[in-house]
């Protein structure tokens, strides 16, 4: 059966493999990219695959909350359901670190966007939707000074503390939501895949984007994810696995939860 599927980030890397793989298996794909060059080319060679009514396409800077938002709508005005989100945008390594806010835009995309357009596309998932978080096997105790935009970091620690936050906001959003929301799982799609971001980051040429589609699309769509809200996938192990302890600790997971919802309330007005 068809499924509509909202892929973040889509336009290279893991997220072009995945929605690659999404379009070919007959689905409608949503492509978010914040080129609309990039975006065309993309929609373009994905309509090779499947045909235009296959692909649709989404400009926005996730960087900026407001974006975020105006993307929400976007998706609200046009689709009464939404099977899966696949929050893939991700940055490591920028010249220039601070969103115009204050916020590292780490964070600001690692983080907080994908909770911000979660929230916003819960009613269009229901309880039968899925949410796939891109996670990272680099998770680092997160600072809510920095995630507040209070404390400066170098490239690898704010990646790092991101990566957990969003492994750390999946698992106790699911918790809260329980049957009444979509499944939402963070994955670690694999280590130094050949991805952009991780070629300028470490200076390598990396593996196989396809190990991180692959296991995009299971976590989209496996019935061996149907029951997984909550959990962890390490895709390095091959299996759901436990995520850095910090993600366990039901204070640590409420510090920071209450803290990324008081920077969006103070960049959303």
């Amino acid at each position: 059966m068809q499924k509509t599927i909202l892929i973040t980030g889509a336009t290279d890397g893991i997220g072009f493999e995945t929605a690659k793989m999404l379009v070919s298996q007959g689905h409608k794909v949503l492509l978010h990219g914040r080129s609309q060059m990039k975006l065309e080319k993309t929609a373009k060679e994905l309509a090779a695959l499947s045909g235009d009514k296959q692909v649709e396409t989404y400009l926005a800077d996730l960087s900026r909350m407001d974006d975020v938002e105006i993307l929400a709508k976007a998706v609200e005005e046009k689709y009464a359901q939404l099977d899966v989100l696949i929050n893939n945008a991700g940055i490591f390594k920028v010249a220039d670190p601070l969103t115009a806010e204050g916020i590292d835009v780490r964070f600001a995309v690692n983080t907080l966007a994908p909770y911000l357009l979660t929230r916003k596309l819960l009613p269009l998932l229901g309880s039968s939707g899925r949410v796939v978080n891109l996670s990272s096997a680099a998770q680092a105790p997160v600072s809510t000074e920095a995630l507040a935009g209070r404390e400066r970091l170098d490239d690898m620690p704010a990646y790092a503390q991101s990566k957990l936050a969003i492994t750390i906001w999946s698992r106790t959003m699911a918790q809260s939501l329980g049957q009444n929301g979509p499944a939402i799982i963070a994955v670690n799609p694999g280590s130094l895949l050949a991805s952009k971001m991780v070629k300028e980051g470490f200076g390598v040429a990396g593996s196989d984007l396809g190990i991180g589609a692959d296991i995009l699309c299971r976590a989209a769509l496996s019935d061996e994810f149907a029951n997984a809200s909550g959990q962890y996938f390490d895709n390095d192990a091959g299996r759901f696995s436990s995520p850095h302890a910090d993600a366990l600790n039901p204070q640590k997971c409420a510090e920071v939860v209450r803290v990324i919802e008081t920077v969006l309330a103070e960049l959303t007005g």
